[in-house]
């Protein structure tokens, strides 16, 4: 829109008017999208599989090199996958309805008994039990960007299944789908087959681990999995994306900044602790004179070193005339290391999505403040066990119940509602307590006013409410038989608690 100014220079100067509202234009735009020297790179706009199949091996391999070598990044992924997965892996509640729509009970507690009987070798290397597996799965996820897991079922030659169930898992690290494959003729591009849709319809996989094959691979050392039987958990940043990118891809230049700097300082720090002392000689002062040096010396004519070894109260008493002892000041360790270290271990859980106390180490603060950090924290956590559970725990579990069915180990009940037979609740990692009175007394109030239920309550922390009622009514049946009365009980039965000395004590005055 024109100015006052610019409609009179239009007025009397119509060329000149175009001029400046030509030049008005130009400049109208974004200024942090203006070109120049130091933003010579960051305007353009590269497609994201283009830019994924250049730089996605090299990422993941420094973030390998990272956590065999550094430890903040080793302790960083693990509580990424501590917290994610957790120490029993997502839990899995099966949730199959009657054709009523209600849950059906019996064929649910099937469900979940042959689930921990698959989950004790779930993998075709027999090496991890399913938790250990989730863990294993996440913690490539989380480094490298992406897993893969081929879903093996029914006979194959070599293989033998870890349970009744003939249904196995191979995990695969990243590498065992090439980048580099590509034909667009049959629409393959880094090692995936799409259709028309972009959607995946296979998988083109090395035979053997391409890093121990000694001999130089070709695409006749891969075989093609349908995309029906493998799982791809990826990071993906970019929609149209066919590949993952480390969840570390933003932050490797600020981590290994930290590990050098780190290194070094470390390294002055022990040359400046080997530094104590040194004998200073001023030639010409008072009456010291090199060519009168009364110094004991060698044959060659040279001074002997004297021994003047550093302990506690010790007084120099060997120096000469014109000597004296000058004290090396090295101002090591650096005083600001820990608060420069701080600063960026913040801006590099602010990349990772880590919770900045639980990779420093550092819990100084109050309660208010760590339970804002944490709750703010575990949304991340929340939406990261979210994108596992879609992406590999759900569809495990919903290809183990058709494997159940279909090798007939267990049918499906023909009362079930067809398409809820795999209906499931996942369980993921409870937020933990900082306080856990304070913790307790609110949700205690939140059942007893009525905005929470005790099933809440359970799932929050990490329990299931269906397993956690059995194991009460068990134990309260063998509390019953013992002749036993505990705080719980008392509360709702209006009885005092007995202690067992006390029940002994009675029964002794009972036979007296």
């Amino acid at each position: 829109m024109m100015n006052i100014l610019d409609r009179m220079v239009a007025i009397f100067d119509p060329v000149g008017g175009l001029r400046r509202a030509q030049a008005r234009k130009v400049l109208a735009h974004y200024e942090a999208a203006k070109p120049s020297r130091l933003r010579r790179d960051r305007n353009r706009n590269h497609a994201p599989n283009s830019l994924v199949e250049r730089s996605a091996a090299a990422l993941r391999n420094h973030a390998r090199y990272l956590e065999r070598n550094h430890d903040i990044t080793r302790g960083v992924l693990r509580t990424l996958v501590n917290n994610v997965i957790g120490p029993a892996g997502l839990g899995i509640e099966p949730q199959p309805l009657r054709r009523d729509g209600t849950i059906h009970v019996e064929y649910a507690q099937q469900l979940r008994r042959w689930r921990r009987k698959w989950a004790k070798r779930p993998e075709v290397t027999g090496r991890m039990h399913w938790s250990q597996a989730e863990r294993a799965a996440a913690y490539a996820w989380l480094r490298d960007g992406e897993v893969f897991a081929q879903m093996v079922m029914g006979w194959v030659p070599g293989l033998v299944h870890g349970s009744e169930v003939p249904f196995s898992l191979e995990l695969l690290e990243a590498d065992f789908v090439p980048l580099e494959y590509s034909d667009l003729s049959r629409k393959i591009r880094q090692g995936i087959q799409v259709n028309d849709w972009g959607r995946s319809v296979a998988y083109h996989v090395f035979r053997r681990d391409p890093r121990e094959a000694g001999a130089w691979i070709t695409p006749a050392d891969l075989k093609a999995i349908p995309a029906a039987n493998m799982l791809h958990l990826s990071t993906l940043d970019r929609l149209h994306q066919l590949r993952g990118v480390s969840e570390f891809a933003s932050v490797l230049t600020r981590v290994e900044d930290l590990k050098d700097y780190e290194e070094s300082e470390r390294i002055a720090a022990k040359i400046a602790a080997s530094m104590a002392a040194y004998v200073k000689r001023i030639p010409g002062t008072d009456g010291f004179d090199p060519a009168n040096d009364v110094r004991q010396k060698d044959t060659e004519g040279n001074p002997v070193p004297r021994n003047l070894r550093m302990q506690p109260g010790m007084v120099f008493d060997g120096l000469s005339v014109g000597e004296e002892i000058g004290m090396i000041d090295t101002n090591r360790p650096n005083p600001n290391l820990v608060a420069w270290r701080a600063g960026q271990l913040k801006a590099y859980a602010a990349g990772v999505g880590a919770s900045y106390s639980s990779i420093s180490k550092d819990y100084a603060g109050s309660y208010s403040s760590m339970r804002q950090e944490l709750v703010e924290q575990w949304v991340h956590y929340a939406v990261l066990a979210d994108d596992f559970a879609g992406q590999f725990s759900v569809p495990v579990w919903e290809r183990l119940v058709s494997m159940l069915h279909l090798s007939g180990v267990l049918r499906i009940p023909d009362d079930v509602m067809p398409g809820t037979e795999a209906d499931c609740l996942v369980v993921g990692q409870a937020m933990p307590w900082i306080d856990p009175l304070k913790e307790a007394t609110a949700w205690e109030k939140l059942v007893q006013a009525g905005f929470a239920s005790e099933v809440e309550v359970i799932r929050r922390r990490g329990g299931s409410p269906d397993e956690l009622l059995a194991q009460i009514k068990e134990w309260r049946k063998q509390v019953a038989e013992s002749g036993l009365v505990f705080t719980s009980d008392a509360a709702n039965t209006g009885q005092t608690a007995v202690a067992p000395d006390q029940l002994r004590s009675e029964a002794s005055d009972a036979t007296v």
